[in-house]
């Protein structure tokens, strides 16, 4: 098992939000266990000054938090109801690539998710969490059932105003092999962009590149230098097949290696890869891997929980010190956060490291005792908590840092993202552990 690079920036103790901001958000707290104001982004900027209006792949979210790709995300039901509950954005599952012929080269990862198992688990800090154990994979159903399940999400995201995004695993080539199946590439974006089209045809469409094949323990997790030419690789044949129309994300994962590969696949994609272009945006990082643990006969188990959101935020903040401050060049890219949060502490903690948004998974399956609020699907009581909470919410943690960075009154949590990966070193002297 790896060993983590130590995080210096933490967030502890109890926020500091002025004293009629800490009285109010106790009040709304209580007040909001029946329901969610509406609408919720206007109420959050009369009360309390805070715009929640944020940016995904380049496009505005209403507010930065969503659902992560995974079998939440699989059904129009579940995002008919993440919409109602007022989620910015949903990342559907993802989906397996196929060419004109109809061949899938990834087909091995099309299986259906057996039974979940939702867990209490321990970091090595000693730290409480949870964790989803499942055995699936991508999307399970034919292509020409993932295509209406995003147009018929795209439908209803319009409708509230809540972002859907494809997520998609193309081929990538073993590390013996050297040629790409740049079909897929070719007819898998563009049916995607046909269903985009006919509902948001002026602006790109924003796409998941999900690398989770390293993440699940297959062979192709054994090769460093294979793994990096797919981050050099993949944004290009994505780009070059439709040049100006897609916003590539590249989803990276927490590979089979100590945390400095972690920093060197950053490193990859920073680097500028040719004419076609690299990625536009990241999404920053997926779950851990136990080689050793079983689940339903299953040896090897992905697992979330305090060590992933410790991870993720150590090599972040790591990677961020490796990249000194230039005058007009954000020191990386735009970012979305996915790893353990559970809480709005852990969402402002991935802010302070550059993130825009946070999409999860884990916390829309708790079991309802963990919820303040009771009488609402838990896509809404999750955000009740996360957003609400006096101690570990993310207005209380926002309302702290905007008074103690001195934030502008007018900024989107956009804006403060952008800040906080220009002003690196100022997070770091203020909050140093």
């Amino acid at each position: 098992m790896w060993e983590f690079l130590p995080s210096r920036v933490r967030l502890l103790g109890s926020p500091r939000p002025g004293g009629w901001e800490a009285q109010q958000l106790r009040t709304d707290f209580e007040r909001f266990r029946a329901g969610l104001p509406r609408p919720l982004e206007a109420y959050i900027l009369s009360i309390y000054g805070i715009d929640l209006t944020s940016s995904y792949g380049g496009l505005k979210v209403k507010n930065p938090f969503g659902k992560a790709s995974g079998q939440l995300s699989l059904a129009r039901h579940q995002v008919e109801k993440d919409a109602e509950a007022g989620l910015g954005f949903v990342v559907l599952k993802t989906v397996i690539a196929k060419d004109n012929a109809g061949e899938q080269s990834m087909r091995e990862w099309a299986i259906p998710e057996t039974r979940m198992l939702v867990e209490r688990i321990q970091g090595r800090g000693g730290e409480a969490g949870w964790t989803v154990t499942w055995k699936g994979r991508g999307w399970f159903d034919t292509f020409e059932a993932y295509l209406s399940l995003f147009d018929d999400a795209l439908r209803l995201g319009e409708s509230l105003e809540m972002l859907i995004v494809p997520s998609v695993k193309y081929h990538l080539p073993t590390p013996g092999e050297n040629a790409w199946k740049e079909d897929e590439y070719t007819f898998t974006t563009n049916a995607l962009l046909v269903a985009w089209n006919k509902h948001r045809a002026e602006t790109p469409m924003p796409l998941e590149k999900d690398f989770s094949p390293t993440l699940a323990g297959s062979e192709r997790a054994t090769q460093q230098a294979k793994i990096l030419e797919w981050l050099r690789k993949v944004p290009g044949l994505i780009h070059g097949r439709v040049p100006g129309k897609v916003h590539v994300g590249l989803k990276i994962f927490n590979a089979l290696f100590e945390d400095k590969f972690q920093l060197e696949m950053l490193e990859e994609i920073h680097n500028p890869h040719g004419s076609d272009g690299g990625a536009d945006f990241m999404i920053y990082a997926n779950r851990l891997f136990d080689p050793a643990k079983e689940f339903e006969g299953k040896a090897g188990v992905a697992y979330g929980g305090p060590d992933l959101s410790q991870r993720n935020l150590a090599v972040l903040e790591n990677f961020l010190d490796s990249r000194p401050a230039v005058p007009g060049r954000h020191r990386v890219m735009p970012m979305s956060a996915t790893g353990d949060i559970c809480s709005g502490r852990v969402a402002a903690e991935y802010l302070l490291r550059g993130a825009s948004t946070f999409q999860m998974h884990t916390i829309f399956q708790l079991p309802d005792s963990e919820y303040a609020m009771h009488a609402a699907a838990k896509t809404e009581k999750a955000l009740h908590g996360l957003i609400f909470d006096p101690e570990n919410g993310f207005l209380a943690w926002v309302l702290d840092l905007r008074h103690r960075f001195q934030w502008k009154s007018e900024w989107t949590v956009s804006d403060m993202a952008a800040w906080c990966r220009d002003h690196w070193d100022e997070v770091v002297g203020s909050l140093k552990d």
